[in-house]
């Protein structure tokens, strides 16, 4: 049976991964992640922090995902969202989801991703 989740995969366009480690360290505080040496002659990056991996690989044809999107439980939903717009990332606010407060921002290639902080 299932027992938990190891990593999510997200896709980037191919030479996005400057990009993609300054917002991913930079912004959301995650360890970048050593690929294993026959997986890093593809490109991408690996995040992992606070029990969560994510693999940003990397897809030639990219499109960004703007449904489908990893949703991250965060401790400090108002000073993330400080940390997005001071960065300049637009941050989206959507209180629909019963029990949790969230935002939506998308990465710098575009990928929709949404994080919760349980409500008081």
């Amino acid at each position: 049976m299932i027992s938990g989740v190891h990593h999510v995969l997200l896709a980037a366009p191919p030479g996005s991964e400057d990009a993609l480690r300054a917002f991913y360290t930079g912004v959301l505080g995650l360890e970048e992640t050593a690929k294993p040496p026959e997986l890093a002659q593809r490109g991408g990056a690996w995040f992992r922090g606070g029990g969560v991996e994510l693999h940003l690989g990397i897809e030639r044809g990219f499109r960004p995902a703007r449904k489908a999107h990893p949703a991250l439980l965060v401790r400090d939903l108002d000073a993330l969202a400080a940390r997005f717009r001071a960065a300049g990332h637009d941050v989206t606010p959507d209180g629909l989801f019963p029990g949790y407060r969230r935002f939506y921002a998308d990465d710098p290639v575009g990928n929709r991703l949404e994080f919760l902080q349980p409500a008081p």
